[in-house]
């Protein structure tokens, strides 16, 4: 049984100054047996204390009464989620000059060319609303860049849709054919947006977790988990944060239960261009699994253009109408110019693909090599930009979040704390994630801080 933990707002406010009052309102957290996921709202908790207390009413000159701290408001459905994770390492990356190797988003700009038809979109005119669905051309792309990829013949004006970012594909496919009672399966460690989205959509949401060292798929787990209420599973292969990719044996043992139990599936493949020791399987190439499959990726991780946010989901018609619905009450278009530039970079060469690996490999090595010499215990990363590593043979810290506290203050290396990408946090307290999305220089900058502040436990 899950039990939800609360906090009034008078706990959270300390000041900005006082780290170590942070970490324990954070350590906090761990301690509940909780399926509260995300630490304590940075902003909340870092906010300066005022003179007046929550519970006392100022007046105005003319008589009139205010309170100046009025209580946080939030819905039901997302009060147990907090600030994400990333925002809060990031923001304490910055407080405290550290190297930022925890949010995947690279410190290098992505190719001149996709960016140079950006501009040349702008200085075009092509500024105003675009087509709801997306802008034909990056349709067309997208439907090309498909079929080379996996094979499917897919009808770009029916069954594509242009989102803002993979997120918001994410949300428009769950918020589009999920009802209120569904429930929806989830191998965890996950994006943490996966079950605040669901969240919001009412849906039940199932946990199967995925172990170290390899994260391979329970089977029979899997089985026994799918009932009659049971709507969709959510993939995500390559595998944030795990950097695992899903085999074609389990890929085939999921379509199977799926075309059995008459199941959908939704899978996030953001990451399908960094693979670097299998190929990439998208499942809905997998016999009888198209029709039941919705595909999301996007431009960000393979372009190095992460703020751009151009994302789509690829579904047969009669899933794209739920998608398109709620995509249209969402973000209704998504910019107009930078569909055009998509439009240019997924029609790039094979070339640019290979260099990527290349380059990532090669970046990947830096990073791997370089924890395993500080002491980290390492586990293996076969896809996407991110190594996950075991933090207890140091023994400075009970978990996950503490860890990641003295690795910001007291080494200046920024990581990701796993916790908060499972519905039991007690299954993430001893991982922590890198990301190697950075150039060379910065990588071995972090790996030499580690080297001279970290030391392993006798």
């Amino acid at each position: 049984m899950q039990i939800q933990c609360t906090w009034t707002r008078p706990q959270l406010r300390v000041k900005p100054s006082t780290f170590l009052t942070l970490s324990k309102q954070i350590r906090r957290r761990i301690g509940c047996p909780s399926k509260t996921r995300g630490l304590i709202p940075i902003a909340a908790a870092m906010s300066t204390s005022t003179t007046t207390p929550d519970n006392q009413v100022a007046s105005n000159k003319d008589g009139s009464t205010h309170n100046p701290n009025p209580p946080l408001q939030i819905a039901k459905r997302l009060e147990k989620f907090k600030t994400t994770i990333f925002t809060q390492m990031s923001n304490l990356a910055v407080k405290h000059g550290a190297i930022n190797l925890g949010q995947g988003f690279p410190n290098f700009d992505g190719p001149d060319f996709v960016k140079e038809a950006a501009i040349q979109a702008v200085k075009d005119g092509k500024n105003q609303y675009a087509r709801g669905y997306g802008v034909p051309d990056l349709n067309s792309a997208i439907a090309e860049r498909f079929k080379k990829d996996t094979g499917l013949v897919v009808d770009p004006e029916k069954e594509i849709t242009v989102t803002s970012g993979c997120t918001e594909a994410i949300a428009a496919t769950i918020l589009g054919l999920i009802n209120p009672g569904d429930e929806v399966i989830l191998f965890a460690p996950f994006y943490d947006s996966y079950e605040a989205t669901l969240s919001m959509a009412g849906a039940k949401v199932k946990g199967i977790t995925l172990c170290p060292p390899d994260f391979a798929l329970p089977i029979e787990e899997l089985k026994s988990a799918i009932s009659k209420n049971t709507r969709a599973i959510l993939l995500n292969t390559p595998h944030n944060p795990t950097g695992k990719m899903f085999t074609r044996e389990e890929l085939n043992t999921i379509a199977s239960l799926c075309i059995e139990n008459d199941v959908l599936v939704f899978s996030d493949e953001v990451y399908d261009k960094l693979a670097f020791e299998m190929d990439h399987i998208s499942i809905a190439s997998l016999p009888g699994m198209y029709e039941r499959t919705v595909t999301m990726n996007s431009l960000g991780k393979t372009f190095s253009l992460t703020g751009w946010k151009i994302g789509w989901a690829i579904a047969p018609p009669h899933l794209a109408w739920g998608v398109r619905q709620a995509h249209a009450f969402l973000t209704f278009a998504t910019s107009t110019p930078m569909q055009w530039a998509a439009a240019a970079a997924l029609r790039a060469p094979d070339s640019y693909y290979e260099e990527l690996r290349r380059d990532y490999n090669a970046k990947k090595a830096i990073l791997v090599e370089g924890l395993k010499a500080v002491g980290f215990k390492v586990y293996p990363s076969s896809g996407t930009y991110f190594v996950v590593v075991d933090h207890t043979p140091f023994g400075v810290a009970n978990n996950d979040i503490e860890f990641c506290e003295y690795l910001i203050k007291e080494v200046g290396v920024v990581a990701i704390p796993t916790s908060v990408f499972y519905l039991n946090p007690e299954e993430g307290k001893n991982l922590v994630r890198f990301t190697f999305c950075k150039d060379e220089a910065t990588l071995r900058a972090a790996v030499e801080r580690m080297k001279e502040k970290l030391f392993r436990r006798k």
